[in-house]
This record gives C-alpha cells, structure tokens and sequence, in this order.
C-alpha cells in the first residue's frame, strides 16, 4: 500500500524567502527612483556633446551623439547607406554614388577602385549608417562665452564669505540655546524656528530699500553681510548635536578653569566638526544655487554676478542653442557635486546624529 508523504515548510525557509522577497521589492523600488531621477542628467550630458543637427536627429533616432557615416570620393562627400543584396539574405555598407527614383549606383567603401554596384529599390528607404561624433568643443565655447572664470570667482567668494558668517553666528547661537540657562529659552527656541516658514518674498521690499539706503545695492554686501546674523534651520541642526554631547565634559573643562568660550573652541567645536560640515554644505549649496536676491542686488553691476544670475542670462541669449545651455548648466553643478561626494561621510552622520537620540 503506498504512502504519501506530507512535506511541510520550514519557517525558517518563511521568513528567509520574506526577507528576500522585501528586499528585492526595496531594492527594485529604489533603482526605478534613481532611474528616473538620474534620467534628466543624462539627457544633459548626451546634449552638451551635441550639435544642433543631431539634436533634430535625436527626435527620431539614436539618442547618443552619432552622425551620419560619409566617406571622400573623388572630392565629394557620400553617404554611407545599408543596402540589402537582391535576395535579401545579406546587407552592405555601400556609399550612395547616384540616386534615382527606381535604381541607385553605389560604390563599396572597402574597394573604391572597384567598379559601380547598380542596385534596383528606392534609395530613400534605406538605413544610414551611423558612427559616433562626440562635440567636447561645446564646453570650452560655453566656457568662453559665459565668461567662467568670473561668475566662479565672483559665486566662490560670495559663498565663502558667507559661509564664515554663517559658521559662526549659527554655532554661537546654537552654544547658547544648548547650555546657557536663558529666560524663556523654550520660547525663544520656538519663535527662531517659527521664522523657517516665513517666505523669503515678506522682507524682499523692506530689506532692499533697506540696503539702497545705505548704499549696498550693486555690491556683494547683500548677499553676505545676512548670514552673520545666523539661520533658525542651522542653528536647529547645531543644537541638537550639541545637546548630544555629555554635558560632563564642560564641567570636567571648567574645573579646569576654562571660560565659555574655552569649553566652545576646545570642547565643542573638536567633537562637532559632522554636523559644522553639514552645515557648510548646506549654505555652499544654498549659495551656489541662489538666484532670486543676487539676481536684484547685482543687476546693476554685472561683472559682480554668480553663477545662477550668469547662466539664467546666458540662457536667454544662447536660447537657440540647447547644446551650449547643457554644457553651462553642468559645468556648474561640478564643484557642488565634487563636494558632496568628498563630504558625504561627514555629511550623512551631521545629519543624522542631529535627529537621533543616543
């Protein structure tokens, strides 16, 4: 009499085939995320090693930089066409030599001394061949004509200046809300953080007449003399790391005889540098991209223009032009991009050490 046997699951098998199931969905999940959001930059990229013919050609071709494959014969320039043979079971690289309506004269590219190859069809229909063209030379025109090495001066020294300030007003403040025992510091905490969701376009009218009366407009002042006075998000990163570090340690340093200040430049700073870099990212970011307040504060004088201000107005003369605008708008996502990578450890731990308890 046979038996059947019963096989049973184990739920070890379970839950490793779950894990596995999970994580393939997470994984697929974020590699159609970093598809689609890394889809625009190649777009850019391929575009900036273009010419305008082949952006036309693009629309109903090869999306990568190709051409058209010719060759010289005889002082003229042929194209290059795949032409099947009369049975149809192979097809030929041959340059056009006559077209017609009805039958065309072809030539072999491998042999040019060889006779003419008359062929029966429509030439139209038939497929060129392509080979690839890249254009490097689009970078160093839209290096030239955007005048490069100034708008990066001018954007470097603007983010720099700002940067110090911001870097010292921010740890200060945040020093103080972490470990000074202010009156109503709860509260203070609270209106500092309120004015993140102030907009930008509230203080734009008074803050300009502000600056024309006093002679700043035209000048970098503006857009650097601001971040002295610190920023509720910063400080609110600032803080919160601050507040992570053992409060022990400024008492250790104070039996030593160190002043406030003291315990801040050698107590505080040394352990803090994740989130100070963090912090200058942000602001190198901010700086770099911002186009809305350099565009009004240095309209009048445009040799003190960034790069934002810079690119947007060369966009607008060079609109016919789409390989050149891609070439701009990359070369002035490098420097950014180069240093998110080089920080990028210390970047991530300033961030998330600030939003997570120990």
């Amino acid at each position: 009499m046979a038996t059947k046997s019963k096989t049973t699951t184990s739920p070890f098998y379970s839950q490793d085939l779950r894990k596995f199931m999970m994580t393939a969905s997470i994984t697929l999940f974020t590699t159609m995320i970093l598809v689609a959001f890394l889809t625009p930059f190649a777009y850019m990229f391929l575009t900036s090693f273009k010419t305008k013919e082949q952006i036309v050609d693009a629309a109903t071709g090869s999306v990568l930089p190709v051409s058209n494959k010719t060759i010289d014969y005889e002082g003229e320039e042929l194209p290059i066409l795949l032409v099947p043979s009369e049975d149809g079971s192979t097809v030929r690289e041959l340059a056009l030599l006559n077209g017609t309506r009805r039958s065309s004269t072809f030539v072999d590219p491998a042999n040019l001394d060889a006779e003419p190859i008359e062929w029966e069809g429509r030439w139209r229909q038939l497929e060129p061949v392509t080979e690839p063209e890249w254009h490097p030379e689009n970078y160093a025109e839209a290096w030239e004509l955007a005048d490069f090495p100034r708008l990066l001066f001018n954007t470097v020294a603007i983010a720099f200046f700002g940067l110090v300030g911001t870097v010292i007003s921010c740890v200060c403040v945040a020093y103080a809300f972490a470990r000074f025992p202010i009156p109503a510091k709860g509260f203070l905490f609270m209106v500092l953080i309120a004015t993140i969701i102030l907009p930008r376009q509230i203080m734009l009218v008074p803050l300009f007449a502000f600056f024309n009366f006093i002679g700043w407009t035209g000048t970098w002042l503006p857009l650097i003399v601001p971040h002295f006075f610190a920023n509720a998000y910063n400080v609110f990163l600032l803080r919160q790391y601050f507040m992570q570090i053992p409060i022990d340690l400024d008492e250790a340093a104070m039996i030593d005889g160190a002043t406030p200040f003291q315990i801040l430049i050698y107590v505080i700073v040394p352990q803090s540098w994740p989130v100070i870099i963090s912090v200058s990212l942000f602001h190198l970011v901010f700086a770099w991209n911002d186009y809305f307040e350099p565009l009004i504060y240095t309209l009048g004088n445009p040799d003190i223009q960034p790069i934002a201000v810079g690119i947007q107005q060369f966009n607008f003369i060079y609109g016919q032009q789409p390989q050149l605008i891609q070439a701009t708008a990359l070369l002035g996502m490098v420097i950014p991009v180069l240093l998110f990578f080089v920080a990028q450890r210390f970047f991530m731990q300033g961030v998330v050490i600030t939003g997570v308890d120990k």
